[in-house]
């Protein structure tokens, strides 16, 4: 099993960790800072040093308890011994600040406009994030309201935290995941991770965010597609305001 550092403090940039397996499909550690692929959020890359040598981290997939590290070409580290790891935290905090801005959007949609339409899925980048709406009407002038009233509470500076609650207590908040994979995931898990935006929004989510709206910056409108009768794919970026945490 791997302790998920990430979850713990997801401003961890660096932490020393021992090597549990090494081989061809990847490094497993016993502890790490290192995010996941999951979520519609890509995995961290970053480094990996042990005994004068560096290794390249170039994706990090979840499988079971475990968190493999997947080095680029090349040595691996020791088995049982210590590593020191160091995040991409330029790339890291990136996709903090778009999930968070995807979970306002989110948010806005479920409180204020339910009876329109839904957001139905996403999906993050480092310089971009997309997100998918079930509305038939969402025009360009809709979804520049939607991003406005998004905007407005970036700058209202909520407070944004992780907690945990059982499953039998996420299975009685209503719409507390959006999507059919996660309501499934809350019948089997005895624990559930919960992201709140303080006054705003809770969600059942296993990804990364910022601890404050502010620091997500301001939304731009990028494009609108549309995907089916009702399905639109709208896509923004992030003024950089604060590109480094």
């Amino acid at each position: 099993m791997t302790e998920k550092l990430y979850w713990k403090d997801q401003r961890m940039r660096e932490f020393s960790a021992v090597v549990l397996k090494s081989g061809e499909d990847g490094v497993v550690l016993d502890r790490t800072a290192f995010y996941p692929r999951g979520g519609g959020q890509p995995a961290d890359t970053g480094l990996l040093k042990q005994n004068g040598s560096t290794f390249s981290v170039e994706n990090v997939e979840k499988k079971g308890d475990e968190v493999i590290h997947v080095l680029s070409d090349g040595e691996l580290p020791n088995t049982g011994e210590t590593v020191q790891g160091a995040i991409d935290w330029g790339r890291r905090y990136s996709h903090m600040r778009y999930h968070t801005a995807i979970h306002i959007l989110d948010g806005i949609v479920t409180q204020r406009h339910n009876d329109e339409g839904t957001l139905t899925g996403g999906q993050i980048y480092q310089d971009r994030a997309r997100i998918d709406f079930d509305m038939s009407d969402l025009s360009r002038e809709k979804v520049q309201e939607l991003i406005d009233e998004a905007n407005e509470v970036i700058g209202s500076g909520l407070k944004v935290y992780s907690k945990e609650i059982s499953s039998d207590e996420a299975l009685s908040i209503p719409n507390i995941s959006r999507t059919l994979p996660g309501r499934e995931l809350l019948e089997k898990l005895e624990s559930i991770r919960i992201v709140v935006i303080e006054g705003l929004d809770e969600q059942a989510d296993g990804g990364t965010h910022v601890s404050n709206t502010t620091e997500v910056g301001k939304i731009v409108f990028s494009k609108l597609q549309s995907k089916g009768k009702r399905n639109k794919r709208l896509e923004f970026v992030l003024e950089d305001d604060n590109p480094h945490g």
